[in-house]
């Protein structure tokens, strides 16, 4: 009565032991950084609703027209002493070409929307397991752009007063600015800092450039956020302080993306690699009864 008795099962292996970072918070965190592939439903549904919210919160800014005109004047001043005031030189410049300013007008209506989903998608295709990363930067880079229309509405050049900036769009009727035309009632115009043009176009730019493996594409990627410069200021939508806020707040973006993943997204693996297969049961052929 007193002995105890242990039966082993013979064959059986013993359990493996849990390892103890998976259950706790530590080994939790080191799950929800790890890439992921990335599920194209999910990435859908997380980028129109994204959008979505982006453009909702945007218009809901209250127009400050006011302290936005205000805000205008202090950058214009700002860049009077700075001696770099010269969007009004380009814009004029640019305008006297018609073909070159209509090219422009379709430029900044469809490519900051077309180019960043383009990117998105061959992020989503080709590079898998940096897409959450980058899609990160982008993320953080709009939320804080939101942040910027709220505390310092700012009126575009074309819409100042006492200066002579062209509107582009108005004068040439193309279809182009959110913020020019019919569309103004459904656009909040005075939230141009900082310029998402500059952010997403960077963003666009240097992520083709870290990852692409075509030297042509790379350089592409360099020159689209210039050339996207150029068309903010030549139409008369941004000053090229704006353009600061969209690199400021692409800085930030990263600086997130690198803090939680703990490394750049362009130094993540490519591929996220496929989960292992549990092993197959081993068969044991069963012995004859003597």
């Amino acid at each position: 009565m007193g002995d105890s008795t242990v039966t082993t099962l013979e064959g059986r292996e013993p359990a493996a032991a849990i390892p103890v970072e998976e259950t706790t918070g530590t080994g939790r965190l080191r799950r929800l950084r790890a890439p992921r592939r990335p599920r194209l439903w999910f990435e859908i549904l997380l980028i129109a609703v994204s959008y979505a919210t982006y453009s909702l919160v945007r218009n809901a800014v209250p127009e400050q027209r006011a302290e936005a005109l205000r805000n205008a004047d202090l950058i214009w001043r700002l860049e009077g002493q700075l001696g770099t005031a010269f969007e009004e030189s380009v814009n004029h410049a640019v305008n006297s070409v018609t073909w070159l300013v209509v090219g422009m007008n379709y430029y900044y209506a469809t490519l900051h929307f077309v180019v960043t989903l383009g990117v998105l998608v061959w992020l989503y295709r080709r590079h898998p397991g940096r897409y959450a990363a980058t899609r990160l930067v982008l993320f953080v880079t709009t939320g804080f752009a939101l942040v910027g229309f709220y505390l310092f509405p700012l009126a575009p050049p074309r819409l100042m007063n006492g200066q002579n900036f062209i509107d582009t769009v108005l004068v040439h009727q193309t279809w182009g600015s959110m913020a020019s035309g019919d569309m103004k009632n459904v656009s909040n115009q005075y939230a141009a800092m900082p310029s998402m043009h500059i952010g997403w176009s960077l963003w666009c730019g240097l992520t083709l450039f870290a990852l692409a493996s075509v030297p042509w594409v790379r350089v592409l990627g360099l020159v689209y956020p210039v050339l996207t410069l150029v068309v903010i200021v030549a139409t008369a939508n941004h000053f090229w302080l704006d353009a600061v806020g969209g690199v400021l707040c692409l800085a930030v973006g990263y600086g997130v993306a690198l803090a939680w993943y703990g490394r750049r997204p362009s130094a993540l693996p490519r591929r996220v690699p496929e989960p292992a297969a549990p092993p197959a049961p081993e068969h044991v052929p069963l012995q004859k009864q003597p």
